[in-house]
């Protein structure tokens, strides 16, 4: 009987440790900040629109955007650098994967110009995965106030823990990442299919309309062909 508390508080710090490794699994916040960015816009006919992102030095900056609606479906696509200089320029294009690294501390432009288009506007998808030096999103510095307990927990240390879980969040990330491209890749081919049904629609009612004009035009020629209102004397 005088094992029981002991056994009751060996198995509560071990469910408590369970919960805390599945809610870090599923958060972003237990491995710091969460510096990847996706939006969706629109972008008016004749209008460019600019969005600024804050990159670290000697870290890596991923932006990939796809143009899912609007006619043409191109956009001109700039990044330009803290210090004002173009890295990257990009003109009509629909869609594009850029990475610039490396990266100097400051806010980067990231520019959509629509204003070679004077009626169709457009809808944009953007994402920005920004990664510090050495490609890691954060460091030890993660981990405040943590430190390896005596002995072995379950036969793995603290450290090999940490580094699982970073690995697996860094999956989930990708992974994560991988379905919105693939969202926006399925919404941009979904807006040109209904795009083109609507212009099949268009043409057919079109093509059935002359169809009809010419029938009706051909019946009206013969039955005029056909009738005589001179009266023949017998």
């Amino acid at each position: 009987m005088d094992d029981f508390p002991v056994r009751m508080r060996t198995g509560g710090r071990l469910l408590g440790l369970a919960v805390v490794f599945l809610w870090c699994a599923g958060s972003v916040r237990c491995f710091g900040q969460d510096l990847d960015t996706e939006f969706t816009f629109l972008l008016p006919a004749g209008r460019s629109e600019c969005f600024f992102q804050t990159a670290v030095k000697n870290g890596t900056m991923e932006v990939e955007y796809q143009v899912i609606a609007g006619a043409g479906m191109d956009v001109d696509f700039t990044v330009v650098s803290p210090e004002g200089v173009r890295l990257i320029v990009e003109t009509r294009r629909s869609d594009g994967v850029h990475v610039v690294e490396p990266t100097v501390e400051g806010d980067y432009e990231i520019c959509f110009d629509n204003s070679f288009s004077r009626f169709s506007e457009k809808m944009v998808f953007f994402e920005i995965i920004i990664e510090g030096q050495g490609g890691d999103v954060g460091g030890d510095d993660e981990w405040p106030g943590l430190e390896e307990p005596d002995g072995s927990l379950l036969e793995y240390k603290l450290e090999d823990i940490r580094e699982s879980m970073d690995a697996l969040h860094k999956r989930l990330e990708r992974s994560r990442q991988m379905q919105t491209v693939l969202r926006a890749f399925e919404a941009r081919d979904r807006n040109l299919l209904e795009d083109n049904l609507w212009r099949v629609s268009f043409w057919s009612c079109a093509s059935v309309l002359v169809m009809l004009c010419v029938a009706l035009t051909q019946v009206y020629t013969v039955r005029k062909l056909f009738d005589d209102k001179r009266r023949v004397c017998t």
